[in-house]
Parts: structure tokens; C-alpha cells; sequence
């Protein structure tokens, strides 16, 4: 058993984890979710440099997951291979909600003519479940496990304002993002006050979007549902004419199609 170096025996002391948890299984996952949209491929060295672990702890887990089928490579770049899909499929299929989601999602960018996503929070990030854009948006549109930075997305605004939880992985990701503390915390009490957030090129210049949150039977917030839009197709004063109201009736509409 590869013992833990001492950074990572501190850090597992202080979160408070059992001895129960498998260090080996989480270094590989995170292996494996280091690959995303701006980091397809990637050496050996750029894996461990992304992960912050040795080498040669990388590299067991890059062959490991290359002889598993998650993982190829050319002997020195790395990239994943459609199987990955199936881990995202078994989520999918077992939660419950994708087909009332995508097809909630369908109907909106039909109505509207702009790409509509619905997401759930992991972590920092509010994760993709059902995605779909219009016809002009296909060739660059993100898909179902795109991520997106929490704090500053409206999607992200609306699921981290119902679990009341403290924004992180704070970093400026445009010159319009918002970092400091005390304004991120008064965004995200509007939020919940209001019931739908508004994100104006915080996240990607050029891009503006809005979400409102979608309740299962009970009131709990499961899910957020948002359009986006280019900058020149809306104002923010017209985004809420315009889109909150469809947006608030498929989230109604989804109450009793959700778990």
C-alpha cells in the first residue's frame, strides 16, 4: 500500500476522514476528472502537476485506468475515451430525472430560440445533467457534464443560495466576476429572496444567463434550470421580461416530475 505523504496525511487529519477512506480510489478519481474541456489530452507530468501527486503515484493510476478503458494514450499523451460516458450514463439512468429534465430543456429552446441547461451542484461547480441549444449554437455547444464555477454562474447562484452554502473556489474568471466576499454573499441572500439569479458575463465575457431553481414535491430545490444568452440578443432588463417567465413555469411544471 503506497503510504501517504505527509501533506496528504495532514490534510486527511484535519477533514476529519475515517480510516475507512480509500486514499488510492479518490487519487484516482481525481485523475480522472482532471481531464475536462480546456485539458483534453495531457502528459504524465501535466496529470501530476494539475493533481499535485507524485509521479509515480500518476502513473500507476494512468495505467491503471488505461487498462480499465476509461483512459488511451500514444505514450505520452493521455485522453479519455468515450467509456467515461457510462460512468455519466449510470448517473443519469439512476436518478431519475434526466428525461423530465432534457425534455423540459428541448421545450425551452424550441419556444425561445436559445440554449437552455439544467444542473446540480458538486462541489464548486454546478454540473450539467440535461442540455439544448439551437441549431447555430451545435457545433460549440457544451454538453450534458459540462461544468461551471458555482459562484459566479447564475446556475451555480441559484443551487449554492438554496443548500445555503459559502461560495468557494472564488477566482476572477472576467473582469466582470464578482470575488468579494461580503457582495457575493449579499447576490446569493437576493437569490433566495428573489427566487431566480441573474450572471452578466461573470463567467465568460460576451455570455449573460439566468436561473431559477426547480422544487420537487416537498419544496426541496433538486435542480437549476437557465437560458443563455450572447450579450447583444438581451439586455438584463429584457432577459427578465423575456425568459424568467417561461423559466418559472417549466420549473413549476418539473415539481411533480422530479425526485
Amino acid at each position: 500500500m503506497t503510504r501517504l505523504r505527509d501533506s496528504d496525511a495532514e490534510k486527511r487529519q484535519q477533514s476529519g476522514r475515517s480510516p475507512d477512506f480509500l486514499e488510492a480510489l479518490a487519487r484516482g478519481l481525481s485523475i480522472l476528472t482532471a481531464f475536462d474541456g480546456s485539458r483534453p489530452q495531457m502528459t504524465l507530468s501535466d496529470v501530476a502537476r494539475n493533481v499535485d501527486l507524485p509521479r509515480a503515484t500518476v502513473r500507476r493510476a494512468l495505467y491503471t485506468l488505461e487498462q480499465l478503458g476509461y483512459l488511451e494514450s500514444d505514450d505520452r499523451l493521455f485522453r479519455l475515451t468515450p467509456q467515461v460516458m457510462g460512468l455519466a450514463g449510470a448517473y443519469l439512468g439512476s436518478a431519475g430525472n434526466a428525461a423530465a429534465l432534457q425534455t423540459a430543456c428541448d421545450a425551452l429552446c424550441h419556444e425561445l430560440d436559445e440554449a437552455c441547461s439544467a444542473a446540480v451542484l458538486a462541489g464548486e461547480h454546478a454540473v450539467m445533467v440535461a442540455h439544448a441549444s439551437p441549431p447555430r449554437f451545435q457545433s460549440s455547444a457544451p454538453g450534458i457534464g459540462f461544468r461551471v464555477p458555482a459562484f459566479c454562474s447564475a446556475l451555480g447562484r441559484v443551487l449554492l443560495a438554496a443548500a445555503g452554502a459559502e461560495p468557494a473556489g472564488v477566482q476572477a474568471l472576467t473582469p466582470k466576476t464578482v470575488t468579494d466576499p461580503v457582495e457575493l454573499k449579499a447576490i446569493l441572500a437576493r437569490v433566495a429572496k428573489d427566487g431566480y439569479a441573474l450572471s452578466d458575463q461573470e463567467a465568460e465575457l460576451g455570455f449573460r444567463s439566468l436561473a431559477v431553481p426547480v422544487r420537487r414535491f416537498d419544496g426541496r430545490v433538486v435542480v437549476a434550470l437557465n437560458i443563455g444568452i450572447r450579450i447583444e440578443r438581451a439586455n438584463l432588463t429584457q432577459m427578465r421580461a423575456t425568459f424568467l417567465p417561461p423559466l418559472l413555469k417549466a420549473a413549476a411544471e418539473l415539481k411533480s416530475r422530479v425526485i
